[in-house]
């Protein structure tokens, strides 16, 4: 199974492409110690507010594949801790189901512990594989709120359709489905209604299985990488309202 994470479902770039700083924003390099003893790279980026988006991204490319992402969403209010998980950009060691589950949880230790961070000031946001990390997180640990972007019930919804029988296989891997009842904070869902990669029928599957308080953004005529950009200035405020209006100090 390791075998075929890593071929069918990680996608790691080991070269980051570029630093927050070309965004104009202030960042500190973060290397976090695993309990597996693996380094784990990130960015902390510092805003105005006590507010701070913890950000797991999709299985391809790396953390410099969002800075665009990470400077609409929150900067410079809000404060980003952007991490790559295991095997990614400069993080160490190789990427599994397991070791994104960890890596999420030393990165929210980190904010707590040493950044002295209050847990509901934390706002989860998980794009594609990275919201089945956030969801996984969530269902672990106090949180201010989560945000779901283009995310799916279970790894296996999405590999049945490029490999049919897969469903059943992987029903148990990234199964969100499975955890989000645990979850009682705030939660966003936004979709782009022609996902090419994750339907968008999966997270309105996801979305209905949640507790309240929830909200569901279809994002009209985005695909699966482009939501930002086709979504615009109202993707960006549905998000900068829905932190400001869950995430207390």
């Amino acid at each position: 199974m390791g075998f075929f994470e890593r071929t069918f479902i990680f996608f790691p770039e080991k070269e980051l492409w570029g630093f927050p700083s070309d965004g104009g924003m202030e960042y500190e390099d973060v290397y976090l110690q695993s309990p597996d003893g693996t380094t784990i790279h990130g960015w902390f980026i510092r805003g105005h507010q006590e507010k701070i988006l913890l950000f797991f991204h999709g299985n391809g490319g790396n953390i410099s594949h969002r800075i665009e992402k990470i400077r609409l969403l929150g900067y410079p209010e809000i404060s980003s801790l952007i991490i790559d998980y295991h095997g990614y950009g400069r993080s160490h060691g190789k990427p599994s189901e397991k070791a994104c589950y960890v890596d999420a949880l030393t990165s929210w230790e980190y904010l707590v512990r040493e950044r002295q961070i209050g847990p509901n000031q934390i706002v989860l946001f998980g794009e594609s594989l990275g919201g089945a990390v956030a969801v996984d997180l969530a269902a672990k640990r106090d949180v201010g709120a989560i945000i779901l972007e283009s995310t799916f019930p279970n790894i296996g919804t999405v590999a049945h359709r490029f490999v049919p029988g897969l469903s059943t296989l992987l029903a148990r891997k990234f199964d969100s489905l499975s955890k989000i009842s645990k979850i009682r904070v705030p939660l966003l869902i936004l979709h782009g209604d022609e996902d090419e990669v994750v339907p968008f029928q999966l997270g309105r599957k996801l979305f209905e299985a949640a507790n309240e308080p929830k909200e569901f953004q279809t994002i009209k005529g985005a695909h699966h990488n482009d939501t930002y950009e086709v979504g615009g200035e109202a993707y960006v405020q549905t998000i900068h309202r829905f932190i400001e209006n869950y995430a207390k100090a």
